[in-house]
């Protein structure tokens, strides 16, 4: 075949046709050894690349007939935090401390109510519930002041009842035209703090005067009883309550108490001696009185009571029914009570 060559299979040299040797190499060719170049055909071309495959992307699932498609699903925002609501919380607490701290000077003061709270909590323009807010708080603060000026009428009496006993109240003085200050110029807390210190103070100070006013009373009661049932006391009682009402009265009560005490003492001692005799003559007057035939039974238990609460420990107590059971039955003057005295008189 024209245009055809062979190729040495040994070196690879390009051989003529019909040649059985290799002029190259002298290798023997044989016929069917040889392989033969084809002029006349192309070579083949490479190989082209493959075509890139998409991807399959999985198809959405079919819409049923008569369904809507379903909107895509946005997330939604965080909510966001109302500026109002801790102003508003703090206000509120502020109201029912205010409301707490009046009631002890015997007022009561405006709240806003739960569901007006709850509205303004959640309320998207807060400013309308701010304003009642504020509305409310200058009502309650004038209802604080006008307290605070009664109180201010009442504490200032209570004071000069003390300075009449040579109690020094300068200082509670300055503090309720301060806590009077305090209260119009809106510090309500300040105002409140120093309501609260000055009135246990004045409440502490009418309590020590009240004990010594007692105690006074006390004694000189005991000492007129004593006269009253023929005992006789240690000392003058009209005289020696006016000595102890002068050192009442200059504020002296450290040495008022001792007084009162030495007085007590002195008066027990005497009744010890003093007072059994009167009970039993007291007794023989109502056995006397029963010898009539009248009827004396709670007069008798009104003696036996008086004579036990002495010997107790208790001799204001006894001496008190003992001078009761004298003023309802008659003192036995003599041997004559006053029942005897009637029946002579109506005999």
């Amino acid at each position: 075949m024209e245009g055809s060559h062979s190729l040495c299979p040994n070196c690879g040299a390009t051989l003529a046709p019909d040649v059985r040797v290799c002029p190259a190499c002298q290798f023997s060719l044989e016929p069917t050894a040889l392989p033969r170049i084809d002029e006349s055909v192309d070579p083949p071309d490479e190989p082209s690349p493959a075509p890139a495959v998409e991807e399959e992307r999985p198809k959405p699932a079919p819409v049923p007939r008569g369904t809507a498609p379903r909107a895509p699903v946005r997330k939604s925002a965080p909510p966001v935090p109302n500026p109002f609501e801790a102003e508003l919380s703090r206000r509120l607490a502020r109201l029912n401390q205010w409301a707490e701290g009046a009631r002890a000077l015997g007022t009561d003061l405006p709240r806003l109510p739960a569901w007006a709270e709850e509205a303004a909590r959640s309320a998207p323009n807060p400013e309308p519930w701010a304003e009642v807010v504020r509305g409310i708080e200058r009502i309650a603060q004038r209802r604080i002041v006008t307290a605070f000026e009664e109180w201010d009428k009442r504490t200032k009496s209570r004071l000069t009842r003390l300075e009449a006993y040579a109690v020094d109240s300068r200082l509670e003085r300055d503090q309720i035209e301060d806590a009077l200050h305090a209260a119009r110029t809106g510090d309500i807390a300040q105002a409140l703090a120093t309501y609260h210190q000055v009135d246990r103070v004045v409440t502490l100070k009418e309590r020590h005067l009240d004990q010594a006013r007692e105690e006074l009373e006390r004694v000189v009661a005991l000492l007129k009883d004593m006269a009253v049932l023929g005992v006789e006391p240690p000392v003058d009682p009209t005289e020696v309550a006016e000595d102890l009402e002068a050192e009442l009265r200059a504020g002296k009560l450290a040495s008022l108490k001792q007084q009162i005490r030495a007085l007590r003492l002195q008066a027990v001692n005497r009744l010890k001696s003093g007072l059994p005799r009167y009970i039993a003559q007291y007794g023989d007057y109502l056995l006397e009185e029963r010898k009539h035939g009248t009827a004396t039974e709670l007069e008798a238990m009104q003696l036996a009571r008086g004579a036990r609460e002495f010997f107790h420990g208790r001799p204001e107590e006894g001496l008190r029914r003992l001078r009761a059971l004298q003023q309802t039955h008659g003192l036995p003057a003599g041997g004559r009570g006053r029942a005897g005295a009637s029946r002579e008189d109506g005999a």
